[in-house]
């Protein structure tokens, strides 16, 4: 009977093989037999397959398969696997430091422009001595679009800094302290009042292309941008023209539609871009090992698996 653990990864970002066999094996309180990807031996060995960015068709290839862990949150890199074995459960894991890290990032970004780091930065290369106008941290409103584990975290603790925080979902949500709204109308009343928008949503067919010109234009004048979900949210050509035109002040952007970014892109040279290299919120084995390992054990036992993606709806 296959009983062998897979990591097939094709890019960084969901961890290591050494640092998954130790701490899974640690996890499930036994030494566990986990093969790095190509180097896997019989692909009938394998049972269940922790995977980041597969190789398209690499799953399918695993005869024995019984369960699909997404090393990520997001589960966007396997779905677009047209070979993606049908019937398999996926499921994705809850990873506290990753989700912790995400919050970090966001928290950068809006603290380094709410307190005009890059104007002072320009005047230490010039040598001035001036002191820029302070916006009040309760006027700067922030928007998070997206409240699941990552987003609510990451509402929360901007929200703990004393800024105005709303956030936005699908469906309905109640977090404590977030001005929450959902739907359309929900949608373009977080715009509206984002002087700061964090993006941290799902991947799916609503959400391809929902950052354009239009959305942009809906954010107060001088606002600033955060991605650190996906790159395909966003229109590239109407970010850009809303950055040329002064309707925002600037974006930090660690998603991509192509990945890495192509040297040619115009966002490496924008003098309001910032680009980080999909490192907003990397998986940490020691943080993660458990949520696979409750599915493991629950795999063997018979018993509902946790966090069980629904591949129509894309989450």
């Amino acid at each position: 009977m296959a009983a062998a653990f897979a990591y097939i990864s094709n890019a960084q970002g969901g961890g290591d093989a050494a640092g998954w066999r130790q701490r899974l094996g640690a996890a499930l309180g036994e030494a566990i037999d986990l093969r790095a990807w190509p180097d896997i031996g019989d692909p009938a060995d394998i049972a269940i397959a922790l995977a980041w960015k597969p190789p398209p068709g690499v799953l399918a290839r695993l005869p024995n398969l019984r369960l699909i862990v997404s090393t990520g949150m997001g589960v966007d890199h396997l779905l677009v696997d047209p070979e993606l074995p049908a019937g398999v459960p996926i499921v994705r894991i809850i990873d506290p430091g990753l989700v912790g890290q995400m919050a970090e990032y966001a928290i950068y970004w809006l603290l380094h422009h709410h307190r005009d780091m890059d104007a002072y930065a320009a005047q230490q290369r010039s040598r001035q001595w001036h002191e820029v106008p302070f916006t009040d941290t309760a006027l700067r409103r922030v928007g998070v679009l997206g409240l699941g584990e990552i987003g609510a975290n990451t509402a929360r603790k901007i929200a703990a800094l004393g800024f105005p925080t709303a956030g936005w979902s699908r469906s309905p949500r109640r977090i404590d302290g977030i001005d929450c709204h959902h739907g359309r109308d929900g949608l373009e009343d977080v715009l509206r009042r984002s002087d700061v928008l964090v993006d941290v949503l799902p991947m799916t067919a609503q959400t391809a292309g929902l950052l354009d010109a239009r959305a942009f234009a809906r954010m107060p004048r001088g606002a600033f941008f955060v991605n650190m979900a996906r790159g395909g949210h966003v229109v590239d050509r109407d970010l850009l023209a809303a950055l040329d035109a002064g309707h925002l002040a600037g974006a930090a952007l660690d998603v991509f539609h192509v990945e890495p970014l192509p040297q040619d892109h115009p966002f490496w040279s924008h003098p309001k871009v910032k680009v980080t290299p999909h490192i907003a919120g990397p998986t940490n084995p020691r943080t993660a090992a458990e949520s696979v390992a409750e599915n493991v054990r629950r795999l063997r036992t018979g018993r509902p698996l946790l966090n069980l993606i629904d591949p129509a709806a894309g989450y």
